[in-house]
C-alpha cells in the first residue's frame, strides 16, 4: 500500500492494521492514484459506535472499505460478553460503473466568497447503483379544491458513498482532502468510452 494511504489510515485510529489489510487485499497490488480517508463517531443511544471509510482511486476501479463496530461475542453458554469484534467489507467497481459524484459544498459568509476560499464542509455522494433510494410522496394537483387521489410521484437516486467532511469537526485540511479526491475521482469519471465504428 502507498505509503500515504497507509498514513491516513493510521491517522485515522480506527483499528489501523485490520484497515489497512482489508485495503491491500482490495486493491490487489494496483495503484492507489488518490485516496480519501474519513473516520467518524456516532452516538446511538448510550452507545459510541466509531467507524472508518477508505475510498481509493485506482487506474481501473474505486475500491471502496468500511469498517465498524460490531457486535461484541459472547461466551458459549455465558451470556457475557467475551470480546470486542469490528466488522470490514470491501468493494471494488469498476470506473465504468461509477454513475454520478455528487458534490455538495457549504460556505460560510457567501456574500463575502471569493474564488478559491476553502469550504466549511464538503459531502461527497457516489453512486455505482449497488444502492438505490426511492423517495416518495402523494402526487398533487394544482387545483386547491381537488381531493382525488392522484397517485404518488418521487425519485430514485444512487448513493452508494456519503461522505460528509466539515471544517469544524474535521479540520480545514481534511476538507481539502476530501476536495482533491472528489475532483480526482470526477476527472476519472468523465472520460467514458469512445464514439464506436461509423
Amino acid at each position: 500500500m502507498a505509503p500515504d494511504l497507509r498514513r491516513a489510515v493510521e491517522h485515522a485510529g480506527y483499528y489501523p492494521a485490520l484497515v489497512a489489510d482489508v485495503v491491500a487485499v482490495a486493491l490487489g497490488g494496483e495503484e492507489a492514484r488518490a485516496h480519501l480517508v474519513h473516520q467518524e463517531t456516532t452516538f446511538d443511544g448510550e452507545e459510541v459506535r466509531r467507524h472508518v471509510t477508505v475510498v481509493v482511486l485506482t487506474p481501473s476501479r474505486l475500491v471502496v472499505a468500511h469498517a465498524d463496530d460490531g457486535t461484541d461475542l459472547v461466551a458459549e453458554g455465558s451470556g457475557s460478553p467475551r470480546a470486542h469484534a469490528a466488522a470490514a467489507s470491501t468493494e471494488a467497481v469498476p470506473l465504468q460503473q461509477v454513475r454520478s459524484v455528487l458534490l455538495s459544498h457549504v460556505v460560510q459568509r457567501p456574500d463575502l466568497y471569493r474564488a478559491g476560499d476553502p469550504a466549511a464542509e464538503l459531502t461527497v455522494t457516489i453512486g455505482w447503483g449497488s444502492v438505490q433510494r426511492l423517495d416518495l410522496e402523494p402526487a398533487s394537483c394544482a387545483d386547491p379544491q381537488c381531493d382525488a387521489d392522484h397517485g404518488y410521484s418521487g425519485s430514485l437516486s444512487s448513493d452508494d458513498v456519503v461522505l460528509r467532511v466539515s471544517a469544524a469537526a474535521d479540520g480545514a485540511d481534511a476538507v481539502a482532502r476530501a476536495l482533491r479526491f472528489a475532483a480526482a475521482l470526477s476527472a476519472a469519471t468523465s472520460t467514458g468510452p469512445g464514439p464506436g465504428p461509423a
